[in-house]
């Protein structure tokens, strides 16, 4: 009786075996017959050498003095000198802003009762004022770096080129970039033995910052201008196009 009772048991079990059997063939038939779309994935690149329009200057004045209002007192007249010569120079407020301005002591080094003992004490102030500056004419740059010195300014580096407005620029970058993509895919499908159809995608990858690149011309506006080379950089892109192929 027990046998029994477990062989009908087991009955339905084979049922909905064979039942899941036959669905599961009847869904991989059916997901054979969907078509799958063939396409082709391909990144093209695009970039424009611009010759800089923007430059701009970090200047300042350091000045010294036995107490700190001496320092800053010096200071003071140099860089009031120096902002009335660059408003002299047509730079306009916007184009100049504070970078730094800092007070500290200047230490010695001096010897404890003759002994080779040192304790550092305060032997005057020195004041720091940086100046940032853009200048938009990059041809009266030499006369700016000389009028800055002429006025005082001791403090003169990080000299820096830029593109002022790169839109259009980066707009020819992109453009290029399309085309470069197209070419290769063209290469791409001769070479296989398919024909392109339409473009499923466009995908910017993200636009690169001007790089600095060799710099091949001198300016001088006068004689006395200090030389300087503005070189040209590189505005660059790169797209990935999702394409048809038949």
């Amino acid at each position: 009786m027990t046998s029994r009772l477990t062989r009908i048991s087991h009955a339905p079990l084979f049922a909905a075996a064979l039942a899941l059997g036959l669905m599961s063939g009847l869904t991989g038939t059916r997901a054979a017959d969907i078509d799958t779309p063939h396409v082709m994935t391909i990144t093209g690149e695009g970039q424009v050498n611009v010759v800089p329009d923007t430059a701009v200057i970090q200047t300042g004045v350091i000045t010294e003095g036995k107490t700190a209002a001496d320092a800053l007192a010096a200071n003071t007249k140099s860089m009031s000198a120096i902002f009335a010569g660059l408003a002299d120079l047509k730079i306009e407020k916007k184009d100049m802003q504070t970078s730094n301005f800092s007070v500290y002591p200047v230490y010695d080094n001096a010897p404890v009762n003759g002994s080779e003992r040192t304790v550092p004490t305060i032997q005057g102030y020195r004041v720091s004022n940086q100046l940032s500056v853009v200048i938009r004419d990059l041809d009266s740059l030499g006369g700016v770096l000389d009028k800055l010195v002429t006025l005082g300014s001791n403090q003169i580096g990080g000299i820096s080129f830029s593109v002022d407005k790169p839109e259009k620029y980066l707009d020819e970058a992109r453009a290029d970039a399309v085309v470069d993509a197209l070419h290769k895919a063209k290469i791409y499908a001769g070479a296989a033995g398919v024909a392109l159809g339409e473009i499923v995608t466009i995908n910017e990858n993200g636009g690169g910052m001007p790089q600095p690149m060799y710099m091949k011309s001198m300016m001088r506006s006068e004689a006395a201008d200090v030389p300087m080379a503005a070189g040209e950089q590189t505005i660059s892109t790169s797209v990935t196009l999702t394409i048809a192929i038949q």
